[in-house]
């Protein structure tokens, strides 16, 4: 079996995307960043299930004769379900960026961690004082 670079081509496109948006998921901190990295991510996987559900040769799934290999449809119309979700959720992330950005005034995860331990620190303060 003798399987060229140009055959496994698709599947070289989803490794390449999978990592990228994997790295920018984890390399920025920006939420935007992160949140296109997962989308990235998300499309590389749209990608490979498309490729796993064609077949060479293959016809629809429909009766005809002298027709005996078929194209299972089942994974094009899961992810065009996936698609659809997936466009829901990155709004949802999107407004959560939004609303994160009006609480803390910014969208860089190392600022919010920041801002985050100085409110613990002053609680922590708070509760010492009024104990005492």
């Amino acid at each position: 079996m003798n399987i060229s670079f140009l055959g496994l081509f698709n599947y070289w496109v989803v490794i390449i995307l999978m990592m990228t948006g994997f790295y920018v998921v984890i390399a920025q901190g920006n939420l935007v960043k992160k949140l296109i990295g997962l989308g990235l991510f998300q499309a590389s996987v749209f990608i490979l299930y498309i490729s796993i559900g064609k077949i060479s040769n293959g016809s629809p799934p429909i009766i005809i004769e002298d027709v005996s290999i078929y194209s299972n449809p089942l994974p094009h119309v899961l992810i065009l379900t996936a698609i659809v979700v997936g466009v829901a959720t990155m709004a949802v992330g999107l407004g959560l960026i939004i609303r994160i950005k009006e609480s803390y005034g910014t969208i860089e995860e190392d600022l919010i961690h920041k801002k985050d331990l100085e409110v613990e620190k002053d609680l922590e303060k708070e509760i010492k004082n009024e104990l005492d």
